[in-house]
């Protein structure tokens, strides 16, 4: 019964984008942004106010009742978030990867990263197939309407960044990332959670990779200290480790050029790496172990970059749209890699 409802809903939904489609795409991203405007305020609401009570009333059984269902009311803006993708959205999507993965696990997510879009991608793909997704946040984003604050009562980590000059004049602030990396990892814990890090620290730009000097043709240089860090806390809690590679043949673009139909394909990896046993220790103090962390980071981020590569410039004619393959219940064709954290 559950799948004939699903079929049928689905190919309403099909209709419907496709009378869609024949609008302009600024209209059509105007409607789009409208219902994601919806979906945000009035499911932002109801989290809200059962945040204020999980923050009134301190009792350990309590706060895990309401995450849940804090967590229940985000899937829910996700998957309706989904539905407004299917609904006024033109793009194919092509994702392999995520077919054998546990929505009760416990996940290191890592990415390139590109655009904001990247955050609404990795939503996307992931939503009903591993538990929902935490990122490390600048703290300034807190202000965000209704989003900054949803964010804080999803136990979300806000990092405040320092200048190595401000440190200098400030040297009590030293550290103080890797203590809110440390309170975010205990409260993790307590319910299965995937850990989102976009290594790079900052959306990839020409002026950036050539400022950096990178030595990567589509990255800039993974950052090893954040994820170190939560591997030392959680690396033996933590199932597998999803290497994620995101790609916009067309090139990466805005939130309001996708709203408007301006990403014409969307290309995801997602591979499935164990958590090697030898990537979690002190990465701060131990030298030994930091050279070994970041050759193992830097072999994989290369693995990365060839990929990103192919999956630039494959020909369009070899991809199967997502949206086709996810009502088949068929993605998730992965490619075989080497084990490039067990080297």
């Amino acid at each position: 019964m559950k799948r004939v409802v699903n079929d049928n809903l689905w190919a309403t939904c099909r209709k419907e984008s496709d009378m869609l489609k024949y609008l302009p795409g600024p209209i059509r991203g105007c409607i789009s942004l409208l219902l994601y405007l919806l979906n945000t305020i009035l499911l932002s609401t109801p989290l809200l106010i059962i945040a204020a009570f999980k923050f009134v009333i301190p009792v350990g059984i309590w706060r895990k009742c309401c995450d849940t269902v804090i967590n229940w009311i985000a899937g829910s803006w996700i998957a309706i978030n989904n539905w407004n993708i299917r609904l006024t959205n033109p793009a194919r999507w092509d994702v392999q990867g995520v077919d054998a993965l546990n929505e009760k696990g416990w996940y290191m997510v890592v990415a390139n990263h590109q655009s904001w879009l990247d955050i609404l991608v990795l939503q996307k793909i992931f939503h009903g197939k591993v538990p929902f997704l935490k990122f490390f946040l600048k703290k300034e984003l807190i202000w965000v309407p209704f989003l900054g604050l949803a964010w804080w009562a999803l136990d979300f980590p806000f990092m405040k960044r320092y200048t190595q000059s401000f440190l200098k004049k400030n040297p009590h602030l030293k550290g103080k990332d890797l203590e809110i990396t440390q309170k975010a990892c205990e409260k993790f814990k307590t319910m299965p959670v995937s850990v989102m890090n976009f290594l790079e620290g900052t959306r990839f730009t020409p002026e950036k990779h050539r400022r950096q000097q990178s030595p990567f043709v589509h990255l800039l240089k993974p950052k090893a200290g954040g994820i170190a860090f939560v591997l030392a806390a959680m690396g033996e809690q933590m199932h597998q480790m999803l290497n994620v590679t995101i790609a916009y043949p067309d090139g990466a673009r805005n939130f309001w050029q996708f709203l408007c139909g301006n990403v014409k394909e969307i290309r995801v990896h997602v591979e499935s790496l164990p958590i090697d046993p030898e990537l979690v220790g002190d990465y701060f103090t131990n030298k030994k172990f930091r050279i070994t962390f970041q050759n193992h980071l830097n072999v994989m981020w290369a693995e990365k970059d060839a990929l990103l590569a192919t999956l630039m410039y494959q020909p369009v004619a070899s991809h199967v749209p997502a949206s086709e393959a996810e009502n088949a219940k068929s993605l998730g064709v992965s490619r075989q890699c080497p084990d490039m954290l067990q080297s």
